[in-house]
């Protein structure tokens, strides 16, 4: 059996630790790495609930439950901040790579507890496809919300939308790895080609003289 709190507890614990040596910006990064830990196990409740209450098998939850409910915790903290602290937009991305850094660190130390390490190839794939998605719905939160709070007409449905994109984004990348073949490999390489994409569009926007604020 694997104990998820208590994985939780001695990752958590030297993070929360060190919030008393630290100040400034330098102490909000454990911090969201916490609150995406937090969101990690918690959303391990909530999927395993809807997964029971509807009766679905393994398979229809990985694609259809689990990336609704990681995805919607996941947005969570990073809205708590910005409509409780109010912090400038250039934070906002920072804050929600944090969180899925937490999200993505604490899966994956579960994923080798229950599943163990010897395949060290395996794990780096998933090591670069899992973590690879969970930052890149984290740049699309952190980019996405600072863009549209600039905006006040366009907060909520803009909200809405990058959620969906992230759930949609997420909900693609979990059909693919559970399909063979080809689409297995195509799922593994998705979040990446991605974030380059991203990388590179972000690199070309100055040049276009076109910017998110």
């Amino acid at each position: 059996m694997t104990y998820i709190e208590n994985i939780f507890v001695c990752l958590a614990l030297p993070l929360i630790l060190s919030l008393l040596f630290t100040r400034g910006r330098a102490r909000s990064f454990p911090l969201f790495v916490v609150a995406g830990m937090s969101v990690c196990l918690l959303s391990a409740y909530v999927s395993s609930f809807f997964m029971g209450y509807c009766g679905a098998d393994a398979r229809v939850a990985v694609i259809e439950i689990t990336p609704v409910c990681e995805e919607i915790l996941k947005l969570l903290p990073l809205l708590f901040y910005l409509l409780i602290f109010e912090p400038k937009p250039r934070e906002l991305p920072g804050a929600a790579l944090a969180i899925a850094v937490g999200f993505a660190t604490f899966e994956n130390v579960c994923y080798l507890t229950e599943n163990g390490a010897e395949d060290l190839a395996f794990l780096l794939i998933r090591g670069i496809s899992a973590g690879a998605l969970h930052i890149l719905c984290g740049v699309l939160s952190g980019y996405g919300i600072a863009y549209v709070f600039r905006r006040r007409w366009l907060a909520l449905t803009g909200t809405v939308g990058i959620l969906g994109a992230c759930i949609g984004f997420h909900g693609i990348y979990n059909l693919l790895i559970t399909a063979q073949g080809v689409w297995k490999t195509a799922g593994y390489l998705f979040p990446s080609v991605l974030l380059v994409c991203l990388l590179v569009l972000r690199q070309l926007l100055p040049r276009l003289k076109l910017s998110f604020a």
